[in-house]
């Protein structure tokens, strides 16, 4: 892809050939990108459905078509389908679908403003900060009866902002470079994840099984709530890093220098760009537990398919991710039947093998 386009400048200024090419290409990616989202749609009307209490396509169609026309159209679905559909699988599959997406959108950002395809949203802290939080309120239960069910979430949410904060301060102080962040994240996920292992050892035997639960990462209770939570934050933060597609493209293709002469505040970008990363995963984290790799592989698996054009690989990585979750969690639940595995764990053991098939076949100046 040439300066001019990668850059942001109108595809007029770049050579009347390439700039063809490139605008068939946007139509392709276009249309990929709608027909994954249509794909996934279809995905998650399949996997409502599959389970212990199984149910029909039709049963749930009618359930959702009488809710979305606030009761207007009545189902007459069986009342137990129906509460199985509701309160169970409707919010688990739909929260899947945001936590992946979130995960997955997040990684963009990071490996964006860090030119590092090798860095995903937890590489800064946030997972090993949410951890630990969850961890001192499960030990101590502070507030517990004022905050009640949300102790637990937002204590971990408060933390990883606040690990994502310092490590956004101190990379600041010193020219908010990429390397400095990255750097400052390990060192604090490292020191979380000390205090996290000796809240751990000093926790009773049903302290210490919550908080290894926690860590795991599951969509297990999750309700309507969580997923509006979650869903808010990611319909929010999703239009912010749209409208900055070509400063990302100017940034990870140029460099810092360049992007700066095309009148790009890199600083600013960077900051935005932490902001968005952390929020949506910081609100995933606090209800789900710490679900790995989903941040790392969708940005990949999104590249590999349409390209690295910001404008197309920020929605296509949140739809990667987004299936791989949804997957991940549905074998977690259908492959020792009724023992749920936590997706978390489901998450590892499908992500490292396809990290490792990207790593090699990907081109070698890809993770150089």
């Amino acid at each position: 892809m040439d300066i001019a386009t990668t850059a942001g400048l109108p595809d007029g200024q770049a050579a009347p050939g390439s700039a063809r090419r490139y605008r068939q290409a946007g139509r392709w990616r276009l249309a990929v990108i709608v027909l994954s989202a249509l794909a996934l749609f279809v995905l998650a009307g399949a996997v409502a459905v599959v389970g212990i209490f199984e149910t029909g396509l039709a049963t749930l169609l009618a359930i959702v078509v009488e809710k979305l026309s606030f009761g207007y159209v009545k189902a007459n679905a069986d009342p137990q389908q129906a509460r199985v559909l509701l309160y169970l699988r409707l919010p688990r599959v739909v929260m899947a679908i945001v936590a992946g997406g979130s995960l997955a959108f997040a990684g963009v950002l990071m490996q964006a403003i860090t030119r590092n395809p090798l860095v995903s949203p937890y590489t800064i802290g946030v997972s090993s900060a949410a951890a630990f939080g969850a961890s001192v309120a499960i030990m101590f239960g502070v507030g517990f009866s004022a905050a009640g069910l949300y102790f637990v979430p937002l204590t971990a949410f408060l933390f990883a902002l606040g690990c994502a904060v310092l490590v956004f301060s101190m990379a600041w102080l010193r020219g908010m470079g990429a390397q400095t962040m990255v750097l400052t994240g390990i060192a604090l996920m490292y020191l979380f994840s000390a205090m996290t292992a000796a809240v751990q050892f000093v926790a009773t035997q049903e302290q210490l099984a919550r908080v290894v639960h926690w860590t795991f990462g599951s969509l297990n209770g999750i309700g309507w709530d969580a997923v509006a939570v979650a869903g808010l934050a990611l319909l929010i933060a999703l239009p912010l890093a749209q409208a900055k597609a070509w400063q990302f493209n100017a940034l990870t293709s140029a460099g810092d220098d360049v992007s700066r002469s095309l009148g790009i505040n890199v600083a600013m970008l960077r900051g935005l760009a932490v902001v968005l990363s952390v929020v949506v995963s910081a609100v995933v984290i606090s209800f789900t537990g710490v679900i790995g790799f989903v941040g790392l592989i969708g940005p990949h698996v999104g590249r590999l398919i349409i390209g690295s054009d910001h404008r197309y690989l920020i929605p296509f990585a949140s739809i990667c991710g987004a299936a791989l979750l949804l997957l991940a969690d549905t074998l977690g639940r259908m492959a020792f039947s009724p023992t749920v595995i936590p997706v978390g764990i489901v998450v590892a053991f499908v992500g490292v093998p396809l990290f490792l098939h990207l790593i090699l076949s990907r081109r070698s100046e890809y993770f150089s």
